[in-house]
């Protein structure tokens, strides 16, 4: 491979001796499939996001177990009918300026199967795909040479993924470069140990690498504690021991501690120094948080001490319409969106999470669960993690646990996901093992996996050893399943599986399991779901009513590519159904619902379906309310149709109001929502609307960073002559951008669409799409959205 790098160079400052450590992000690359026709790309990349779709790509015919299927069937776009089987190679050089003595290659993710090059000389592997990892690299720079050429090469196979994974270095890669003395990659470990009295005492863990045994000279850590106003709250001192180790305590009087709520973090500032030097040989720093976390009977999930319930979503880690590709707009976006609705934790399903994902859970104040593996030694698809399992399984739950365990937002690990060995002593024994890892690393958190087939795992005592024993839905048999599990409580480790496309509504209204249509569609009355799973109500239900249901992670938060279920066998249908938002993150109908459970620092108040119907005239059309309130009004044409109240003893009617009866006319209806007191305090109106007339453009931020980087979310829509949303406005939009930005990518949310990501034009979908517009330099980087018959809409975004 190494006749094949060019000089593409990643420039770093040029530094005088004694410097201690610089860490640079390697974003320039160049990018081949055959190792001969070569672009140039830019890092975190993925190779197949810009499609074409096609059901070629990963043509499976398989047996879905988890689904309770028994016979084989043509699976057309099971991991998201995207190109990202096959080989890929990636190669650039980067500047080594002097004075240091150990490089080191930091690589986030590389999907997958990677090989590191350094030279012309294989440096590294790593089997994971999902996993973070570090290749020391100095071995193989050229002594006096002062740019390295570094190449990676990757191999997806066919049929190792249920899902899309995504394809190329997608992920951030750093290098890392040190003096010959410092601070171990991920070897620090910072943990609160007590919380009392306005009072907490931290524990602070590392080690020094690099240590030459015949030199006597004394050495030492100095540690101080920062926060966000800049000034030091502790500092200890620690002596460093002949390995290498070090271990010190500090105490921190009235600790703003982490929460959700209040994410409050410091800096975790320590300088190593040898013998009596006044300057450090490393300063490492960093980003903590002090808060603890125990589950118990007694006590359920506590955080600081403090009992709550977990209010979280699954999240696969693709972002949509921009693929595997980490991008730190689009997770913040993905974040905000979901605590928006009060969720409070993820479960980062079925994966290690990112280095970024983890810093911006800490930041916003998201709790996770990180996981690990979707299989162990039996394989769920042929070529998946079963390959790698013996050889490579606790390598990988060391490093899952070592890079992440400083983040305070990780409050519990998970070991995986629907394990087959769950029915199994084997299995048993391997969910020991494995949790005895998480213990060896990280005491501090529990250790949970989801478990879909509960009498196997509770006969085998594969429930029982675990820290938190996690049920993947089957909710009527959460009753049973408690009376064996010595831990006195469980969690709903992955619920509902509700699926529904966003503002698409069927008829007649139906609770179904099993229900599927000539479009490819779901309805968005959120009355339908898989034949394993349950409504939203029915966990909410066990939660309110079993006090040892200690919360639930909801399948999933948003839609990803792949597993269209219940269309695993319909073309076209590319992504999944199952999310609360849809894959362009625009928000269904069910957030709503979620939202008016979760959210508890405002009211919610939402109406469906839409009322826009030509030709249900006369037709039964029922409408729902999505609530916090307790009561509310149902009007259409100012007629009451009657108040409702929420009702205990219903499954429906618990947590939505619900007019059944409802015959459309077009015109409008309207909502009035009552307090415990009976007070009239909001209200919501829905009118039919007329013909499209104007396009609308809403971005999610109005000023972005010129980094180069940063991203817009723009929905573009349409109105009527009135400014009423056209709910079912199919237009076809053609996007152009100007100025200092350009068209990254677009997305409907129709799981069923064929349009590529990076087309300027596509169809809306239920009245909508998202634009995504990045920036390229300090100015102003405009919007241009037309269609046929209306006038141009026009948005211009601020880069600074």
């Amino acid at each position: 491979m190494r006749k094949n790098i060019l000089a593409l160079a990643v420039s770093l400052p040029m530094l005088c001796m004694a410097q201690t450590r610089i860490a640079t992000t390697i974003e320039q690359w160049e990018f081949s499939r055959d190792s001969s026709n070569w672009q140039q790309v830019r890092v975190p990349h993925d190779w197949a996001i810009d499609g074409p779709f096609d059901k070629k790509w990963d043509l499976q015919y398989v047996a879905i177990e988890q689904n309770g299927e028994t016979e084989k069937t043509e699976k057309s776009g099971r991991s998201g009918a995207l190109p990202w089987i096959g080989k890929g190679f990636y190669r650039t050089k980067v500047a080594i300026p002097q004075g240091y003595a150990t490089a080191t290659l930091m690589i986030d993710g590389a999907m997958s199967e990677p090989h590191v090059y350094v030279n012309g000389h294989e440096a590294g592997y790593w089997a994971y795909g999902y996993n973070a990892f570090n290749v020391d690299i100095t071995p193989y720079l050229k002594a006096g040479e002062t740019v390295a050429e570094i190449a990676i090469a990757l191999n997806n196979l066919e049929e190792s993924s249920r899902w899309y994974p995504g394809g190329g270095l997608y992920r951030p890669v750093k290098l890392l470069l040190t003096q010959k003395e410092h601070f171990g990659t991920w070897q620090t470990f910072f943990r609160t140990l007590s919380i009392e009295g306005g009072t907490a005492v931290v524990e602070l863990s590392s080690k020094i690498e690099g240590m030459a045994n015949a030199d006597r000279r004394s050495r030492r850590v100095i540690a101080e504690l920062v926060g966000n106003d800049g000034k030091t709250v502790a500092m200890a001192n620690a002596e460093v021991q002949a390995d290498g180790s070090l271990t010190t305590r500090m105490t921190v009087n009235e600790p703003k501690l982490w929460t959700p709520e209040s994410p409050n973090l410091y800096k975790l500032r320590l300088n190593y120094f040898v013998g009596n030097a006044t300057t450090p040989t490393d300063t490492e720093t960093t980003s903590v948080g002090i808060r603890t976390v125990k589950v118990s009977k007694d006590g359920g999930f506590q955080l600081n001490g403090i009992t709550r319930k977990i209010k979280g979503v699954c999240l696969h880690h693709d972002l949509g319409p921009l693929g595997a590709a980490e991008s730190k707009a689009a997770v913040i976006r993905q974040i905000r969106t979901m605590k928006d609705m009060g969720c409070d934790a993820i479960r980062t399903a079925h994966n290690m999470p990112s280095t970024l994902q983890m810093e911006v859970c800490d930041s916003m104040g998201m709790m996770v669960m990180a996981e690990s593996f979707d299989m162990w030694i039996y394989p769920k698809c042929k070529n998946g993690y079963a390959r790698f399992f013996e050889d490579w399984a606790e390598k990988d739950i060391e490093n899952l646990v070592v890079h992440h365990r400083n983040h305070p937002s990780i409050v519990m690990w998970s070991i995986g996901n629907e394990i087959p060995e769950q029915w199994s002593e084997e299995g048993r024994e391997i969910a020991r093992r494995l949790q005895d890892i998480c213990h060896r690393f990280d005491p501090t958190r529990p250790v949970t996996q989801g478990m879909d087939k509960a009498e196997d795992a509770l006969g085998s005592g594969f429930a029982q050893v675990m820290d938190v024993p996690g049920f993947n839905y089957r909710v009527h048999k959460y009753d049973n399943s408690i009376r064996q599990l010595p831990q006195g409580f469980l969690l709903g480790s992955e619920t509902a599986s509700t699926v529904s496309s966003r503002g698409v509504y069927k008829f007649p209204v139906v609770v179904s399991d099993h229900a599927v249509y000539a479009d490819g569609q779901c309805s968005s009355y959120d009355t339908e779901y898989c034949s394993w799973s349950n409504l939203p109500d029915d966990d909410w239900k066990m939660q309110d009513d079993r006090s040892w249901v200690i919360g639930e992670f909801v399948w999933t938060g948003y839609d990803y590519l792949g597993e269209p279920t219940p269309y695993d066998e319909y073309w076209p249908s590319r992504s999944s159904y199952f999310g609360i938002c849809d894959l362009a993150g625009l928000p269904k109908d069910r957030y709503w619902l979620y939202r008016s459970r979760w959210q508890t620092a405002e009211p919610t108040l939402h109406l469906l379906p839409h009322w826009t119907w030509p030709g249900r005239e006369g037709e039964t059309t029922p409408v729902y309310c999505y609530t916090s309130w307790p009561s509310a009004e149902l009007f259409v044409n100012g007629v009451s149709q009657g108040r409702r109240e929420k009702q205990e003893d219903t499954r429906l009617d618990r947590y939505r109001l619900r007019w059944n009866d409802v015959v459309y006319q077009p015109g409008e209806i309207k909502v009035v929502a009552y307090d415990d007191n009976g007070n009239a305090v909001a209200s919501e109106t829905i009118k039919t609307a007329g013909a499209p007339a104007r396009i609308t453009l809403t971005a999610d931020r109005q000023t972005i960073s010129a980094s180069g980087r940063d991203l817009a979310f723009v929905t573009v829509a349409v109105t009527d002559a009135e400014g009423n949303p056209c709910p079912t406005a199919s237009n076809e939009m053609t996007m152009t951008v100007t100025g200092q930005g350009h068209l990254r990518a677009t997305c409907n949310g129709d799981a069923t669409s064929l349009v590529p990501f990076n087309s300027p034009r596509m169809p809306l979908f239920s009245g909508q799409l998202v634009a995504i517009i990045e920036a390229d330099a300090k100015g102003e980087a405009v919007l241009h959205v037309t269609a046929e018959g209306l006038p141009e809409a026009i948005l211009s975004i601020t880069v600074k």
